[in-house]
Parts: C-alpha cells; structure tokens; sequence
C-alpha cells in the first residue's frame, strides 16, 4: 500500500533532492522543445539556489523518503510546478495544484498565472484539466548565472473569484 501524501513546506536539508528533481523533470519536458543555450545554463546547482533563494515559497508532495513533486510561488504567479517521474498519474500533480490555489485563495488572488514552455504539451494538458486557460504568448524574463533569458512561452490565467 501506498504511503499517505502530505503537502507541506520545504525544507532546508533537502535541498539537493529538490534541485535533483527539479532537473530532471526540467530536462525530462524542456530539453528537446527550449533553446540548448538555455539548457546549458539549466544545472542542478542553478536550481539549488534558486530553491534556496525562494524556500518560503516552495511547498512539497511528501510520500515516502523522497520528495514527489514541488510548487514554487512568486506573488500571483504560480512559479515552478513539477512532478517526479515515478509520481505522475498517481493524483500527487493535483494534490499539489489544490494547495497552490488554496494558497492564492488564502491570499486573496484573484486572477494567478504562469509560464508554460511553447511546446510542452503534457504541461498544458494538465494545466488545462485543471481549469486554467490559455491566454496568449508572453516574453518570459528568465533568470540565469549569465543573466537574464529571454523566452517566448505561453501564458495561462485561472480565475479564483
């Protein structure tokens, strides 16, 4: 039987296994659709220290040893948004998608979005499933060691009110 998920805070001592996911799942729907200059900039460390920049922000699917998946948030956007490989299918991407709204909710935001990379249509079909709706192209303004990245991606809103 499988363990019970919890969704809960991230923490600091588990850091690597966060950047460890976080890669793979970034490579796993970004490698083969996003520019290779921006998958050069895209390591493991990179994603360690941008979880570790924003840790009050980032909430975890916890169902074992292991972390299952993660959100991040930044405001009225939902951030990052990623699911473990071994955890997809299991109901853990809407466990997590129901605590980011909840969040927004308890926020009082009324209107959030995210990015969604032009091409990364697994993505978009969850996102759609889960209520949000496409509402065109935007430059994302994507943080790098080299900078700043610009990137075309598509834009999602989902209405709270």
């Amino acid at each position: 039987m499988r363990e019970a998920i919890l969704i809960r805070n991230a923490a600091e001592q588990e850091l690597d296994a966060l950047a460890g996911l976080w890669f793979s799942g970034w490579q796993d729907g970004h490698t083969n659709i996003l520019p290779a200059e921006l998958a050069r900039l895209r390591t493991v460390e990179s994603f360690k220290l941008r979880l570790q920049e924003a840790l009050a922000a980032v909430r975890v699917a916890q169902g074992g040893e292991a972390p299952l998946g993660f959100t991040m948030t930044k405001s009225d956007e939902l951030y990052q948004f990623y699911v473990s490989a071994g955890a997809r299918g299991t109901g853990v991407a809407s466990m997590l998608m129901n605590d980011a709204l909840a969040r927004f909710r308890q926020d009082r935001v009324r209107k959030p979005w995210l990015a969604c990379a032009i091409g990364n249509e697994r993505a978009a079909r969850f996102y759609e499933k889960s209520g949000w709706r496409r509402t065109g192209v935007m430059t994302s303004h994507l943080p790098t060691q080299a900078g700043i990245f610009l990137l075309d991606v598509w834009r999602y809103e989902i209405d709270l009110q």
